[in-house]
């Protein structure tokens, strides 16, 4: 009787300690593709955008992207710079597209940067550039018994560079543009389109 007043008794202690303990409480979940102070990038249905929180205030928003069916955008970055004495953002993400065929692979690859004035709400510069991995079985006669398979890469639009002066370098096989930031109108422009003209 002893033993099983002892078992009952073991068995009281263990479960009051395991009922006064805390359920651990988990962060909220948030749906932002990346943050940085008081900026978050999120995707809310099929629209992309950067928000901007007021401490208090409403949050403003500039929209990035709207997308026509569900958007999956990955490696997304927000990364602050200074250009003529502004404060801007980068935000830049990619997105991959994987479309196959019976004797084709097109893997596609696209790289967004958009330049953010987040005192203006306002994009002073965009730019995509897309690759496009190509995979195809070329048929050497029209029984189609040989075949050989070909591999090309398709670029498209301009890599994008940010230098440390908050200039942009946008170039491509045939062109290379220096971008500058121009504080007075808020956008981008051609350094050739500024410099100053000789007499």
């Amino acid at each position: 009787m002893k033993k099983y007043l002892l078992i009952v008794a073991i068995l009281l202690v263990a479960t009051s300690s395991f009922s006064q303990k805390k359920k651990a409480t988990k962060p909220a979940a948030t749906s932002a593709l990346a943050k940085l102070n008081n900026l978050s990038v999120e995707l809310i249905k099929n629209n992309l955008y950067l928000f901007i929180d007021n401490k208090g205030a409403k949050k403003d928003t500039i929209l990035l992207k709207t997308y026509e069916s569900k958007g999956n955008p990955i490696d997304c970055k927000i990364t602050p710079f200074t250009a003529k004495g502004t404060a801007l953002h980068l935000i830049s993400w990619s997105e991959n597209k994987v479309t196959e065929t019976k004797d084709k692979t097109e893997n596609r690859t696209q790289i967004y940067s958009e330049i953010c004035n987040t005192k203006t709400k306002t994009k002073p510069l965009s730019n995509l550039q897309a690759t496009t991995k190509i995979k195809e079985i070329q048929y050497l006669d029209k029984l189609k018994t040989a075949s050989q398979t070909v591999d090309k890469i398709q670029n498209e639009g301009f890599a994008f560079t940010l230098t440390k002066e908050g200039d942009v370098q946008l170039k491509n096989k045939t062109q290379d543009n220096k971008m500058i930031y121009n504080p007075s109108s808020n956008v981008y422009q051609n350094a050739k389109d500024i410099a100053p003209k000789k007499k």
